[in-house]
């Protein structure tokens, strides 16, 4: 098979990794243009950028995916399929172009968790089961024809870095499955409407997340913060507010969670609970949480014991919800 492949991230790289190994014709790369990053500033290239030129292939970096010479240099390279892994949204122009379509993989059981975070929404929402989806791109995001679906539990501490691997390696399978089928002939793709019809889903957005949207809210139950942060563990990572007496506040990403409690005595006060040296819980509504990794703003991420010897937190301090 002749395949141009688009795709930005780690996640992405991989399964190009695999398309190579697979020995499919790869005539072309499409990946993000180059972004400043770090203190520096210095322009960073895309992980999938890095694995192309490893690879040797040709690389195509547009800052529009509707500029007119892009899309002739596309059409010249007279692909049988495009592959998208975790990229942006492709022009109708662009995916409607090889003869036996446009797939993407996606990191989830469609037709839930559509958007750009499935991961990590499917963690913060409490699932117990996840996946990839193979199908193909039509005019609405995540919403075409499904050819493929492999299911990858998530255990109850798992966090989104660690689904985030999992689903990568599985990836690399399912991916060159995906392409063997289309290139025999034998993928009998089914419709999402078909299935949230017949198995009358409600369905779960899994939309892009902003740091806005990485604050603890304290009044949840126990069980619902857990997730939240291990489904935002390593990144974007869950943020925490806490305010010493003199009102200084520290800004907080906090990594990993215990649910130390079901119950607590003097529950439902929210309230910091800690012995000064090895030990922070918060107290909530329903439970007791202990925090276990944090970082504080400019300083590296460290266990919970670590960050007490150098910020002597006491239970005067509040918690900001």
């Amino acid at each position: 098979m002749r395949i141009v492949y688009f795709g930005t991230p780690e996640f992405a790289a991989s399964q190009l990794d695999a398309i190579v190994a697979a020995g499919h014709d790869v005539p072309v790369v499409v990946t993000a243009p180059d972004r400043p990053a770090g203190r520096g500033k210095q322009l960073h290239a895309p992980e999938v950028k890095e694995c192309a030129l490893r690879h040797g292939l040709p690389v195509l970096q547009p800052e529009s995916l509707k500029d007119e010479a892009f899309v002739e240099q596309l059409r010249s390279y007279n692909a049988d399929l495009f592959v998208v892994v975790a990229f942006r949204m492709l022009p109708e122009v662009v995916w409607s172009m090889p003869a036996k379509g446009t797939i993407n993989l996606h990191a989830s059981l469609l037709p839930q968790y559509r958007g750009a975070a499935p991961i990590n929404h499917a963690i913060i929402n409490g699932e117990k089961e996840t996946g990839l989806t193979t199908f193909f791109l039509d005019k609405d995001i995540d919403t075409g024809a499904m050819i493929m679906q492999e299911k990858v539990a998530i255990g109850d501490n798992m966090t989104a870095g660690e689904l985030h691997d999992t689903l990568m390696h599985l990836g690399n399978e399912v991916i060159v499955k995906t392409i063997k089928m289309i290139e025999e002939g034998k993928a009998d793709a089914r419709s999402q409407s078909s299935v949230i019809e017949k198995e009358k889903l409600t369905l779960k957005p899994a939309p892009k997340i902003f740091k806005e949207d990485c604050y603890i809210d304290w009044t949840k139950s126990g069980n619902d913060i857990h997730n939240f942060v291990r489904g935002l563990s390593p990144y974007p990572a869950a943020h925490a507010k806490i305010q010493n007496p003199e009102g200084e506040i520290l800004d907080l990403k906090i990594f990993a969670t215990e649910l130390a409690s079901k119950s607590i005595e003097n529950a439902g006060a929210i309230r910091l609970k800690t012995d000064g040296k090895t030990s922070l819980e918060v107290v909530l509504r329903d439970s007791c949480i202990k925090i276990e990794e944090i970082q504080q703003a400019g300083k590296k991420p460290m266990k919970i014991a670590e960050f007490l010897r150098g910020t002597r937190v006491s239970e005067d301090w509040k918690l900001i919800c």
